[in-house]
């Protein structure tokens, strides 16, 4: 149930949930007060920097993927701000260490590239090396590192041990939207082959896409895993969940525009799956949508599509114990993650607004768009 009324609000529009924001924190907290690990927010998926404040409370710090989300980390929320990159621009480096107190390579030869450069820099700064441990769980190939050709993390054959010196941490990420089975596998597989490097060592990354949060996930297994590295190798154990730690707290709140007929019930909705929830034509992701059911399972059955001209516009196919009309909203669920940071002006059509819900009910507008934020991206 939702705390707010959805008909007062200006659409299409993501609404982050604050209470449950805080719910997911809340249980992230207590894996680090209990393990003594560190957990980062991966900001590929939640950038809303207006919440970055809020979040620290309870995080140790932010990741990044590139220098913009790296300055965003350090100088919205501050904590420890790390960085990966597949490969690093020789024009942003310097700013990068600026920024940045954990560096990972993707490679000994960019590791040997920046190494002066660190040690020149006159800050404190920690580098590691992303390996591949040649094991995955997960089906989606454009997420998968570990398929075969990739060029994410060093393998095991072209791992360089003569080359570690100055490098004070290894990092491994193998993980989409999965549990901590898939963990204790993938870390089994990365002792197996990199084990030994970590003796001396100061910390490891295990990365992202652990589904920490969601309900059944199994935080003892997570645990033991973490305590296992702890005792082991004497490192600091370092996580970077994104979906984790706004899992199921955001909203995307539309309003039908249309009703059309050709062998199917549309309803052209004033949100789009290519510009606003691009995960739903890349995975594919069908979100879950507020008093919507599978296709067949109630009485009035539509496809939900979106207003730009590209035919495949779809967001998916659903049923509704009542039917749909013109003016009616469809609320779609699990959206803070993996929306905002993807969204797009593609025709022209406007981004959503971005709200807060607050405990009690009352919203909170952060921030609306119109045709200059269009204009200035071209």
């Amino acid at each position: 149930m939702l705390n707010f009324d959805i008909n007062a609000l200006p659409t299409p529009c993501y609404v982050v949930d604050m209470a449950k924001l805080e719910n997911n924190l809340k249980l992230l907290k207590s894996i680090q007060d209990k393990t003594s690990c560190k957990i980062l927010l991966a900001q590929k998926a939640f950038s809303m920097y207006s919440l970055y404040p809020f979040i620290g409370r309870y995080l140790a710090g932010t990741t990044a993927s590139s220098l913009h989300e790296a300055r965003l980390g350090n100088e919205e929320m501050g904590g420890e701000t790390h960085i990966f990159s597949a490969a690093y621009r020789e024009d942003e480096f310097e700013d990068i260490l600026a920024y940045c107190d954990h560096i990972v390579f993707n490679s000994f030869s960019q590791w040997r590239k920046y190494r002066p450069a660190v040690n020149l820099c006159g800050r404190k700064i920690e580098c590691g090396i992303r390996v591949n441990p040649e094991y995955s769980e997960q089906n989606h190939a454009i997420y998968d590192p570990c398929a075969p050709g990739s060029r994410l993390g060093v393998t095991a054959a072209n791992f360089e041990p003569e080359s570690l010196d100055g490098i004070s941490g290894l990092h491994f990420h193998t993980l989409c939207e999965q549990g901590a089975d898939a963990l204790r596998n993938t870390a089994a597989a990365f002792e197996e082959k990199f084990g030994n490097y970590l003796y001396g060592m100061k910390w490891v990354n295990f990365g992202g896409g652990h589904h920490i949060t969601k309900p059944g996930y199994d935080i003892d297994t997570l645990i033991e895993v973490i305590a296992h590295f702890k005792k082991k190798y004497s490192v600091e154990v370092y996580l970077e969940p994104g979906e984790a730690v706004v899992l199921d707290a955001g909203y995307l709140v539309s309003r039908v525009l249309d009703i059309v007929h050709n062998g199917i019930d549309t309803a052209i909705l004033d949100t789009s799956a290519a510009c606003h929830m691009p995960d739903v034509l890349e995975m594919p992701y069908r979100p879950p949508v507020l008093g919507g059911q599978e296709a067949g399972e109630a009485p009035y059955a539509y496809r939900l599509s979106g207003p730009t001209c590209l035919a495949g516009d779809i967001i998916g196919d659903y049923s509704f114990n009542a039917p749909l009309s013109p003016g009616d909203r469809v609320v779609f669920c699990d959206m803070a993650l993996y929306t905002m940071v993807k969204n797009n002006t593609f025709n022209g059509i406007n981004l959503p607004s971005i709200l807060v819900a607050e405990p009690d009910g009352s919203i909170k507008k952060i921030k609306s768009f119109g045709y200059e934020d269009f204009k200035r991206r071209l």
